[in-house]
């Protein structure tokens, strides 16, 4: 019986992000972070702030994956639209959350201000709250889609504490060798090795350091066991044309 494998698609909002002028950390982080959790992130979209197009992407990926999770957009001004999109995906009207509300609220502000600020307090009708340890608004959460700050230090906050509400498989492992070998010399090989094991995923990087050309390969999976056979076959094949491969930590 095969395992289950948990899936996750992960959704960056934001012009900023598309424009250039902010590097996008938040992939890294949920990434890893779910991996090691025993979720594999299998898409990743960056996507600017059009409601049609926030629609469109959550109601896409949604039906395709375990989980959702955003990034971005649920800020205080005009531009903050990914809870209304995020209503609109799921049909649902879009309403002031009072405890998020009374948080806002405890700061006192000029009404203006305060009115910008309570735009954070919006979430869809139904939603669950994701807790928020920087002392900010919380994020939230509907169905299998998670929606959380783009601030990068927010984001982590909030990530941490979904440990508790998502299910995840196995954990996948990888073991990296390096020779300095260009990938042609191994192609055929290595693609042998991963047609007799495919319950693994045999990545090849190339690299040049000091004038010498090499190759990275990268074996993910989720068994110890394979993971050392197949590495052992790769180490084979690098040994018979003629270089000594290192394993990498």
């Amino acid at each position: 019986m095969s395992e289950r494998i948990y899936t996750a698609a992960v959704i960056i909002i934001g012009n900023e992000i598309l424009s250039g002028r902010t590097q996008d950390t938040n992939l890294r982080d949920i990434a890893t972070t779910l991996g090691g959790w025993g979720i594999r992130v299998t898409q990743a979209r960056v996507i600017p702030d059009i409601e049609d197009v926030i629609v469109a992407t959550v109601n896409e990926v949604r039906a395709r994956h375990d989980y959702v999770l955003t990034t971005g957009g649920i800020g205080p001004t005009h531009d903050d639209i990914t809870a209304a999109c995020i209503a609109k995906a799921f049909g649902v009207e879009l309403i002031e959350h009072p405890e998020i509300a009374a948080l806002i609220r405890k700061r006192a502000a000029p009404p203006d201000v305060m009115a910008a600020r309570l735009r954070m307090a919006l979430v869809p009708r139904g939603a669950g709250l994701i807790e928020n340890s920087t002392g900010g608004p919380p994020g939230f959460y509907i169905g299998n889609v998670y929606v959380m700050a783009g601030i990068p230090n927010v984001m982590r906050a909030m990530l941490a504490t979904l440990h508790t509400k998502l299910i995840g498989g196995a954990v996948l492992q990888s073991r990296s060798v390096v020779a300095y070998l260009p990938e042609s010399a191994i192609a055929a090989t290595l693609g042998k090795i991963q047609a007799d094991h495919p319950q693994v995923d045999i990545g090849s990087y190339p690299f040049t350091r000091e004038g010498r050309i090499g190759t990275t390969l990268v074996v993910r999976g989720t068994s110890p066991a394979v993971l050392t056979a197949v590495v052992t076959k790769i180490k084979a094949i690098v040994v018979a044309a003629g270089e000594t491969p290192h394993e990498q930590e």
